[in-house]
């Protein structure tokens, strides 16, 4: 969609060039800002000419760039120890888009955009991402994913304020996995999307997203009995719009949550 609006546009090449103008927004892959009209925008800046590397090893685990585009972080080539690293394309695939929206959407659009069913705010949260933010005083602060999402369309995000990177810890990395995802029609927005994630230590970690507002996790010991699972669940708010309805949101994060838990539990048997 052409953006009627803007009379500018401008490269950002260092850090400095991150402050914007009134009327001013941050563009990286651009696949929602141009899918509707920005009537109070009028001037873009180019995240993408910062050159970020999409993808780093640390040696805490991975760093992915906000501005890496899906389909560069789904090609990157895991350590092989990382039995977590399928959930990236069953996440990546769960956004349902053409292959020409996955080379142009970014981790980080997706994550700042804070849609109930951003996939890349399922995978990230699910693997304990922590999100590196640029702070106006030419610091930085972070924020565990999983809280930086506040829910639909709020994210902690001040003005001022740029999401630089996510950060994906090794242990997470190495974690076995399990994943299921639900939409009301075949090609549909995600209207469920959990995920099971067992550490190397036994600990089981429950991720809830798109059914929910904003991403909700739940820790145990070991795999979870059906009992605990259902007291999780049993306190959430459901969230409600034209892709389901929270009774039946409800109903079917139930089957996919006790889904993943068998196989975990299956698996480590």
């Amino acid at each position: 969609m052409d953006l009627g609006t803007v009379t500018s546009l401008r490269a950002a090449r260092e850090r400095a060039d991150l402050r914007l103008a009134p009327g001013e927004v941050l563009l990286a892959g651009g696949t929602w800002l141009f899918s509707e009209p920005q009537p109070g925008v009028h001037g873009l800046v180019d995240l993408m000419a910062l050159g970020w590397e999409p993808v780093e090893r640390t040696g805490a685990g991975l760093r992915v760039a906000a501005t890496c585009t899906v389909e560069q972080l789904a090609a990157h080539v895991p350590d092989p120890a990382w039995a977590a690293w399928p959930l990236v394309g069953a996440c990546a695939d769960a956004l349902l888009m053409s292959f020409k929206v996955q080379g142009q959407a970014t981790v980080g659009g997706n994550l700042a955009l804070a849609l109930p069913a951003g996939a890349m705010t399922s995978l990230t949260s699910a693997l304990d991402g922590v999100a590196v933010v640029w702070t106006p005083d030419g610091g930085e602060r972070r924020e565990r994913v999983a809280d930086l999402v506040r829910g639909a369309g709020r994210t902690s995000l001040t003005p001022g304020e740029v999401l630089r990177a996510v950060e994906l810890p090794e242990h997470a990395l190495r974690a076995r996995t399990a994943v299921r995802q639900v939409s009301l029609t075949a090609v549909g927005r995600s209207a469920s999307l959990v995920v099971a994630r067992q550490d190397e230590d036994g600990t089981v970690t429950l991720t809830v997203t798109a059914a929910v507002p904003r991403p909700v996790q739940h820790r145990f010991a070991g795999v979870p009995a059906s009992a605990q699972v259902d007291a999780v669940l049993a306190g959430l708010e459901w969230f409600d719009d034209v892709h389901g309805a929270p009774d039946w949101r409800r109903a079917v994060t139930t089957v996919l949550a006790h889904e993943v838990v068998a196989e975990l539990a299956e698996v480590g048997a």
